[in-house]
């Protein structure tokens, strides 16, 4: 009897002891969540599919005129200031800048490469659900952070709205600013000409005790806030912030064209405290078809890769000069990259499996690039970065733990799909 008690005893410690060791264990192998310091985010959205292999991961010489046609990059590469990275050609001034920004070649995901379902997971990080509509990263940003400055709002698109950047299940706390006119400001914010002020006064005091009565939380009160909140921006004190004219000339060439202007004034409105801001490039497909280039859409990509290195480099260097480039993260996102063949026209069809994204700024430490692919860019050879981990190092940097569960009705929903910061950046 009494050998059985010291057996059971020695057996209880063993197990507590097993138990333990396996916590140190756990312990020991728990991912370090990094905190940076950044106040605000850039997300520069390159609708389409940008070809990492012509822009950010360059590789052998292709030919896409040749009969056969040669698989490979499209254009030359060229060296950049990290020594061994190289960008394409047409990237030079982003090239000069790249001990300040990382391309992330290695990102990659699992969804049909299709426009919609690829666009809408790159913004949200999640595949799409019949149940819910997960929310965007700048709704989850702006929802967790709010605005810098509690005179503007937290989240504000340049560009068309659509509900893969909308707030999905966080309603109205995570609902941006939208334009499309960098001149006009933000949609709806203007009364119409044969409406005085006067007039609006009188017809918000015809309205004002309907919506007061209307329940918390209902589809009227939701709209109420919302009518409050545009009212309040409607003002001058915002609107100032959207007349680029009090720039000089010189700062406005420098930012180059319509989508350059765009950056400019995302650069304003960084200033101004809103705290995420969507930039999306390329609305009037300048080239015929964006950056979806199948077919002769090839054939003027370059228009759209000078474009974006002339806007982005500028915005880098205002940001730069203005001492806030260590607190803005730049990110550029796109919905997949494309494959090193050449379909039977010249172009190029959808790769999610291996592509690139770019971070810059931050405060983050920068790498010109991370991650290695094969020869064409096709499958991944070292440090493989899951969309979730990309989505994980954005919102680290703006000091928030991707860990973090949001709430869906009753259901916990982590900020991120599982995903863990490249610590190297954080190092």
């Amino acid at each position: 009897m009494k050998s059985r008690r010291n057996f059971l005893k020695q057996t209880s410690l063993l197990g507590a002891g097993a138990a333990m060791s396996s916590g140190l264990v756990n312990a020991s192998n728990t991912v370090h969540m990094p905190k940076g310091k950044a106040e605000h985010c850039i997300f520069i959205w390159l609708g389409g599919g940008m070809a990492q292999i012509d822009t950010f991961d360059p590789k052998r010489k292709g030919d896409s005129k040749a009969s056969p046609k040669k698989s490979g990059s499209e254009y030359d590469k060229i060296e950049t200031a990290v020594p061994g990275v190289e960008f394409c050609e047409h990237l030079p001034k982003l090239g000069a800048l790249a001990e300040e920004l990382t391309a992330v070649r290695t990102v990659n995901h699992k969804a049909i490469d299709e426009h919609g379902i690829a666009t809408n997971l790159v913004h949200t990080g999640r595949p799409t659900s019949g149940s819910i509509t997960y929310p965007s990263i700048g709704s989850i940003i702006a929802s967790q952070k709010g605005a810098v400055n509690p005179d503007v709002p937290a989240y504000m698109l340049i560009g068309y709205p659509n509900v893969s950047r909308g707030p999905g299940f966080l309603g109205t706390k995570g609902n941006f600013v939208y334009l499309t006119d960098t001149e006009s400001g933000p949609a709806g914010f203007t009364r119409p000409d044969n409406v005085s002020s006067d007039r609006a006064a009188k017809r918000r005091a015809l309205l004002d005790p309907l919506m007061d009565r209307s329940a918390e939380g209902s589809v009227v009160s939701r709209y109420r806030d919302a009518q409050e909140e545009a009212l309040r921006l409607a003002g001058p004190d915002f609107m100032k912030h959207f007349d680029l004219s009090g720039e000089s000339a010189d700062l406005r060439n420098d930012y180059g064209g319509e989508f350059g202007q765009r950056c400019l004034l995302a650069r304003r409105l960084v200033e101004s405290g809103v705290r995420f801001i969507e930039v999306s490039h390329n609305l009037n497909f300048m080239n015929g078809s964006g950056w979806d280039t199948h077919n002769e859409g090839q054939q003027n990509q370059h228009l759209l890769i000078e474009e974006l290195d002339t806007a982005m480099s500028a915005l880098m260097r205002d940001l730069k000069k203005k001492g806030m480039l260590d607190k803005t993260l730049i990110a550029i996102g796109t919905e997949f990259g494309r494959p090193a063949g050449y379909d039977g026209r010249g172009g190029r069809g959808h790769q999610g499996s291996c592509f690139s994204l770019v971070l810059a700024g931050g405060g983050l430490n920068h790498q010109g690039a991370y991650g290695v692919t094969d020869e064409l860019s096709k499958k991944i050879v070292e440090d493989a970065v899951p969309l979730a981990d990309f989505h994980a190092t954005i919102h680290a940097t703006l000091g928030i733990d991707p860990s973090y569960e949001l709430t869906e009705g009753k259901r916990p929903v982590p900020i991120t799909d599982g995903g863990k910061p490249i610590a190297k950046l954080f190092s």
